[in-house]
C-alpha cells in the first residue's frame, strides 16, 4: 500500500499498465511478417496487396496522431488509452474471421485505428508524472516494451500460429487487449493531482488548454523547420525498421538462405531484442550526458551503414544479417530522442499536439515503405510460387535494402542539419 501512495512509486506501476498496451500495439504492427506467407495464400495476395495491407495499420496510425494528441490533451491519458485498446482488439478479432481480402483490410485498419492513440497517451502521462531530465529515459523504456512486443511477434507468434493456427492467435491477442483495457481504466490516473497524491518535485500542474489554444499551439508546431526535419528523421528511421523486421525480413530469409518461417523469425527476433535493449540505454545516455542530436547522428551514420552494406552484398553470412537486423532495432531507440526534442521545443499542456504532430509524419514511413518495398519485389518476382507464397530474385532483396539504405542516409542527412541547428 505505501508503493500505491507514493507517486514516485505509484507511477512506475501505472507506467507497466501502459506499456502493456503498448507492447501489444508493437506485436500488431510486427505480425505481418510471421504471417507473410499465410495471408498470401489466405487472400490470394501479391507482394504489393500483402505490403498495403501490412501498411492499412500505418495508414490510419499516421493520418491520426495528431488528433489523438488533441484528445489525449483534452481527455488524458486514461480513456484515451482504454478507447484505444478496446477499438484496438475489435479490429483484431474482424482479423481473424475476415473471409477475404477487404475485410482484412478493414480489421488491419481498425486495429491501427485503436493502436494510433497508445504512444501518445504513455508519453502524455510520462510528462505529467515525471521530471523534464526523466524523460528520454522514460521514453526509451517505453520503446523497450515495444521491442518486447516484437519479441513475441516472431518466434513465440511463428509457434503459436503454427500450433493453433493464425485466426485462433489473433482472437486470442483481443481477448488479451481486453483485459488490458481494462485494467488501465481501473489504474490508470492522468496527474498525481487526479490520484489524490502530492505533486512531485520538478513537475508542475499541467494547465489544461483550450481547443483554440490547443490548435494555435498546433499551428506554431507546424510552423518550425525543425519540426518537419524531426518527422523526415523518424519517417525513414522507423519506416525502414518497421518494413524490414515485421513485413519483409523473414520472406527475405526464408526465400535467400532456405530457412523455414519459424528458423528465420530467430533473426527478426534480434531486431526486436536490439529495439528492447537500444531505446533505454540511449534514453539514459541522453539524460545523462544532456545531448540529443549528437547521439542521432552518431546512430544515423551505423543504421545507414548497415543497410548499405546488406545492399550491396545481399546474402552475407547469417551473423552479419543478425547484426544488421540487431542495429536496425536497437538504433531506432537513438532517432527517438527526436521525441524528447520536440517535447522539450513546447510546454508541457500542449506535449500531446507537439509529439503527435512529429509522431504522424514518423508513422507515414511504416505506411509507404511496406507496399514501396512489395512494388519493388514483384518488380523481380520470379514467376513460380511455393505453397501459394511468391518467390522473389536476390537481385529484388537487394534493390529493396538499397532503398532502406537510401531512407537510412537521408536520416543522417537530417540528424546532422538538426545538431548544427540545435545543438551546434
Amino acid at each position: 500500500m505505501r508503493y500505491w501512495s507514493d507517486p514516485r512509486t505509484r507511477r512506475w506501476l501505472v507506467w507497466v499498465a501502459l506499456a502493456g498496451a503498448f507492447l501489444l500495439v508493437n506485436l500488431y504492427r510486427l505480425s505481418t511478417a510471421v504471417l507473410a506467407e499465410r495471408l498470401m495464400v489466405a487472400f490470394d495476395a501479391s507482394g504489393v496487396e500483402l505490403g498495403t495491407l501490412h501498411a492499412a495499420f500505418f495508414w490510419i496510425y499516421a493520418a491520426l496522431q495528431l488528433p489523438a494528441g488533441v484528445l489525449v490533451d483534452r481527455l488524458g491519458t486514461r480513456w484515451t488509452a482504454t478507447g484505444g485498446l478496446a477499438v484496438m482488439s475489435l479490429g483484431a478479432a474482424i482479423f481473424a474471421l475476415a473471409g477475404g481480402y477487404l475485410a482484412a483490410f478493414a480489421g488491419r485498419a481498425l486495429i491501427g485505428l485503436g493502436a494510433s492513440v497508445i504512444f501518445v497517451s504513455v508519453l502524455r502521462f510520462g510528462a505529467n508524472w515525471f521530471r523534464a531530465n526523466e524523460f528520454a529515459t522514460v521514453n526509451g523504456l517505453t520503446i523497450a516494451m515495444a521491442g518486447l512486443g516484437g519479441i513475441l511477434a516472431t518466434t513465440p507468434l511463428a509457434v503459436a500460429v503454427a500450433t493453433a493456427g493464425w485466426r485462433p492467435s489473433f482472437l486470442g491477442l483481443a481477448g488479451i487487449g481486453l483485459g488490458i483495457a481494462i485494467a488501465v481504466a481501473v489504474v490508470v490516473r492522468d496527474t498525481p493531482a487526479a490520484a489524490g497524491l502530492a505533486e512531485i518535485d520538478g513537475v508542475g500542474p499541467t494547465p489544461e488548454r483550450t481547443l483554440r489554444e490547443i490548435r494555435s499551439a498546433a499551428g506554431q508546431v507546424l510552423r518550425e523547420p525543425e519540426t518537419w526535419v524531426l518527422g523526415l528523421v523518424l519517417f525513414c528511421s522507423t519506416g525502414v525498421s518497421v518494413t524490414v523486421l515485421g513485413l519483409w525480413g523473414i520472406p527475405y530469409l526464408v526465400q535467400t538462405y532456405d530457412l523455414t518461417v519459424t528458423q528465420a523469425s530467430t533473426y527478426t527476433l534480434l531486431g526486436s531484442l536490439g529495439l528492447l535493449v537500444g531505446p533505454p540505454t540511449l534514453g539514459w545516455l541522453s539524460d545523462r550526458l544532456e545531448r540529443r542530436t549528437g547521439i542521432m547522428v552518431a546512430v544515423g551514420a551505423v543504421y545507414a551503414a548497415a543497410f548499405t552494406a546488406l545492399a550491396v552484398v545481399g546474402n552475407p553470412p547469417l551473423v552479419a544479417v543478425a547484426v544488421v537486423f540487431f542495429a536496425a532495432g536497437g538504433l531506432v531507440g537513438g532517432f527517438a530522442l527526436a521525441y524528447t526534442v520536440v517535447k522539450e521545443r513546447h510546454d508541457a499542456a500542449t506535449s500531446g499536439v507537439s509529439i503527435g504532430t512529429v509522431n504522424t509524419i514518423a508513422f507515414l514511413g511504416p505506411a509507404i515503405f511496406p507496399t514501396v518495398m512489395g512494388a519493388v519485389l514483384d518488380g523481380f518476382w520470379t514467376g513460380t510460387t511455393v505453397a501459394g507464397a511468391r518467390v522473389y530474385t536476390l537481385i529484388g532483396y537487394r534493390i529493396a535494402f538499397g532503398v532502406a539504405a537510401v531512407a537510412g542516409a537521408i536520416a543522417l542527412a537530417g540528424s546532422l542539419w538538426l545538431h548544427v541547428r540545435i545543438e551546434g
